[in-house]
């Protein structure tokens, strides 16, 4: 979290772990399996084998869909996420805020205002799809 400057609530988003579950990795009171370790490496853009090494890897090696240049996550826009899903982008935005996609999360900025963030990587791996020819 601190070397990709992640709130705990972004890491939630990205890799589908609870709440609960990533508070519990972060506080040593429990530490996931080989596989979850494997897949929360990949969501955050780490190799799979990221925390196996004894030795802390100083940058994330992007995977498809890469990284832009400036090292932020690439993201899709709710509006391309509700084509894949042949839903309504308002379904889509209400989901984010509710927390059931495991690819994305909503951040409330005001009583009326919200900041959606999908992780293009994620959605086209949980979502099985293609994201070529999308503008991330």
């Amino acid at each position: 979290m601190q070397q990709l400057n992640l709130t705990q609530a972004q890491v939630v988003g990205m890799t589908g772990c609870s709440k609960a579950a990533i508070s519990y990795y972060l506080s040593g009171k429990n530490t996931p399996s080989d596989k979850k370790q494997s897949d929360i490496a990949v969501s955050l853009g780490f190799p799979a084998d990221y925390f196996e090494n004894d030795i802390p890897v100083t940058e994330p090696k992007p995977q498809t869909p890469k990284k832009a240049n400036d090292g932020t996550i690439q993201e899709l826009l709710v509006s391309d996420a509700a084509k894949f899903l042949h839903m309504n982008h308002h379904t889509v935005r209400k989901g984010l805020q509710q927390g059931v996609f495991p690819w994305g999360y909503a951040i409330r900025t005001s009583e009326k205002r919200w900041v959606y963030f999908i992780n293009a990587k994620r959605f086209a791996e949980i979502e099985q799809v293609s994201l070529e020819g999308v503008n991330l």
